[in-house]
């Protein structure tokens, strides 16, 4: 098992997390299935006490679980120096079977804790607590998903073998590979470009227009669109080798940190633009709609704007492309 101090740190933290989280998931069960705004009862009285109370643990877990994703790819950075092979987090991943399922779960999970904390602020400002009941029962699905993600983080790092050659993202991020990734290669960057650029068109064409449902759509096919191409072509520019494909490595100093910048407008981007469904078509709640709007396409913008940058600078500077 590797234990570095990185490690025990995320480790402990989470162990701390699902004790109150469990605390709050059984709180949440009681609230949920005996919630009624409308009866005057002992029982009620004391689920509105409750209902606070929970939502106070819960709101400080996820918020904190989402910044703690940051310093969880950190750690995976750090730990791939103790790795033979591994140059990057990309290695790390790699080492163990459950990697990638641990990234993905993480990935999803941020979404899922944002829009809690949405549901909950939405929640917080209506006088009868109409959302009350949905939040909780919300969490019980967050719950469960937060205890599968402990287990595969704690299995994974169990697992990494210290004394094993794993393989380094240039090897895992080419078209020799024989994963998934290796597939894309085949598609010429061209046609890459081209639906990325035509997916954000179509993205600022809905913004503006105002339709919810579009906006939703592009803003998840820009998402899926966006990881491809930084990983095909944009990616390539950033490091300046028309051979390195890594999505991790962008995240070292030798870049700046760049990566994660990248990283956090293209969430944040698709994030609000995801919430105008959640609040405008499951809540039924359209104040500070274009609030959302805005944000979401300030950040998706930036995203374009900062990996647009680096092919035309390498151009510039070079007068070819790579």
């Amino acid at each position: 098992m590797l234990l570095t101090p990185e490690v025990l740190t995320i480790i402990i933290i989470n162990s701390i997390f699902l004790i109150f989280g469990t605390v709050a998931f059984l709180l949440s069960i009681k609230i949920f299935f005996n919630w009624d705004i409308n009866s005057t009862s002992k029982l009620q009285y004391s689920l509105e006490n409750q209902s606070y109370l929970t939502a106070t643990i819960i709101k400080y877990i996820l918020f904190l679980k989402i910044l703690i994703f940051i310093f969880f790819i950190f750690t995976l950075d750090k730990i791939s120096n103790v790795l033979t092979g591994a140059m990057c987090a990309a290695g790390v991943v790699d080492a163990t079977s459950y990697g990638i399922y641990l990234l993905l779960f993480k990935l999803i999970n941020i979404y899922f804790f944002g829009f809690w904390l949405v549901i909950h602020n939405i929640d917080m400002r209506t006088k009868e607590l109409k959302f009350t009941k949905l939040k909780f029962g919300f969490y019980l699905f967050i719950y469960l998903i937060f205890l599968v993600e402990t287990i595969i983080e704690i299995t994974m790092f169990g697992s990494i073998e210290v004394d094993k050659l794993v393989s380094c993202c240039g090897t895992l991020y080419s078209n020799s590979s024989g994963s998934y990734i290796s597939s894309l290669f085949a598609f010429d960057n061209s046609y890459i470009l081209i639906v990325f650029y035509t997916v954000f068109a179509l993205l600022v064409l809905s913004y503006f227009i105002k339709n919810d449902y579009l906006y939703t759509i592009f803003n998840l096919l820009f998402l899926i669109i966006s990881l491809i191409s930084l990983i095909m072509f944009f990616g390539t520019y950033i490091y300046e080798l028309p051979t390195h494909h890594c999505p991790f490595c962008m995240l070292q100093k030798g870049y700046y940190y760049i990566g994660y910048i990248i990283y956090i407008t293209l969430f944040l981007g698709t994030f609000f633009g995801f919430i105008i469904t959640l609040k405008n078509i499951i809540l039924q709640d359209r104040d500070s709609s274009n609030k959302y709007y805005n944000y979401s396409i300030i950040f998706s913008l930036v995203y374009v704007i900062i990996v647009s940058l680096y092919p035309l600078s390498f151009y510039i500077r070079n007068g070819v492309f790579l």
